[in-house]
């Protein structure tokens, strides 16, 4: 199984790197600065085509992003070797490319190439927001913090591999298999989270975000795993889970390198909690010794640096316990807010290929938000994220 995964793994990172090359053979070769460059040419067929033809999904969201940040990057060299205009350039360039591929939605597609180009238009519609962002507040270098806020992807050429960077923080592509799902609509919330949680990663600690249900608490986890392209696996804590469950599932998660996001944890029972601590602590500090086996519950265990550990709670509900001193110390506690549902609204009427999209998210949000206010507030109605995604 072990080789299985391993050739697996080197056969993505293959086409990953030849999906790359393709594009820099047109893109960023000798004739960069002519108009026959496709990749970033707004209004041309090239692009499109090459997201249709693509080897994998995931192999072009991850060129799209090394593709996007290099341009953004390139724009600030040239606009501090004297080009005034050109982050303004990048900025109208991303949000003509988006367009193309809304308006690439409207064409014949079959199911796996409309999801693809599906998910592109929702990272696409991110990287167009966050390049108005670098022209109204004047960033002129990659230095400035509105971008290093920003989670980037990287071609190590010398390292022959991907590598992703936020902040101080920097992560090796995962090549974990992830298959052509629907991504998240990442928001300025969704942002914040990214910086919070890979900081508490990049410091070897676990992550807890806390907020009321329906806010993406699980999702937005799982989305940062896609993005990094780590597994990442979800348990449902409950009051019958005993500390043995927990030392076993601590084990594969520092065994395989993998994350797992333990839904609603204060439900455990202030005795696991405490032997939790003991626990989680130990794989924490064989990560920070930089261990190669260390001993959990008497089991020599192979450790997996890469590996991290989630925790989501809603401090609302009755009958959850509170967390012991020691186990809040090694996670790094978030507080997840209503997210800005027309912004998301807005990314779901572009994914399906609506040009007006804002213009209808916004409609569509002061209906939801009318409705919500103005019927009877009978307890079966519910006004979260999840109906309005079903609605749409």
């Amino acid at each position: 199984m072990e080789s299985c995964v391993a050739a697996f793994r080197t056969a993505l990172k293959y086409y990953a790197k030849k999906a790359l090359l393709d594009c820099e053979e047109v893109s960023f070769g000798p004739e960069f600065e002519s108009p026959q460059r496709y990749f970033y040419q707004a209004g041309d067929a090239g692009r499109g085509e090459w997201v249709k033809g693509v080897t994998a999904a995931q192999c072009a969201l991850m060129v799209n992003m090394i593709m996007w940040v290099r341009m953004v990057e390139r724009a600030f060299d040239a606009y501090n070797e004297g080009d005034k205009e050109a982050v303004q350039k990048s900025s109208q360039r991303v949000s003509d490319l988006l367009l193309d591929l809304i308006r690439l939605t409207q064409t014949a597609l079959d199911k796996p190439q409309r999801m693809k180009v599906m998910c592109m238009i929702t990272l696409d519609a991110h990287n167009r927001d966050i390049t108005e962002k670098l022209v109204q507040e004047a960033v002129i270098t990659p230095d400035a913090f509105q971008w290093q806020a920003q989670l980037k992807a990287y071609w190590d050429v010398e390292a022959d591999d991907c590598r992703q960077k936020i902040a101080d923080a920097a992560f090796w592509y995962g090549y974990e298999y992830l298959g052509n799902g629907p991504r998240l609509v990442v928001t300025p919330l969704t942002d914040r989270i990214y910086v919070t949680a890979t900081q508490a990663l990049h410091l070897n600690m676990g992550c807890a975000p806390a907020g009321p249900a329906g806010t993406g608490k699980t999702e937005t986890t799982k989305d940062l795993a896609n993005a990094v392209a780590k597994a990442c696996f979800v348990f449902n804590a409950s009051p019958e889970m005993d500390y043995q469950t927990m030392g076993a599932i601590f084990k594969g998660l520092a065994s395989s390198g993998t994350w797992g996001c333990f839904d609603e944890f204060n439900r455990l029972v202030p005795e696991v909690l405490s032997v939790c601590t003991v626990q989680f602590k130990a794989v924490c500090d064989a990560v920070k010794a930089k261990l190669k086996v260390f001993v959990l519950q008497g089991d020599e265990i192979t450790l997996d640096p890469s590996c991290g550990a989630f925790i989501t709670m809603n401090p609302g509900y009755l009958g959850r316990s509170e967390l012991p001193e020691g186990l809040k110390a090694l996670f790094r506690p978030i507080t997840v807010m209503v997210p800005d549902f027309a912004l998301i609204m807005e990314n779901m009427f572009m994914a399906e290929g609506f040009l007006e999209a804002k213009i209808l998210a916004k409609k569509f949000s002061t209906l939801y938000f009318l409705c919500q206010d103005l019927l009877s507030k009978a307890p079966q109605y519910d006004w979260g994220m999840r109906a309005i995604k079903s609605v749409l």
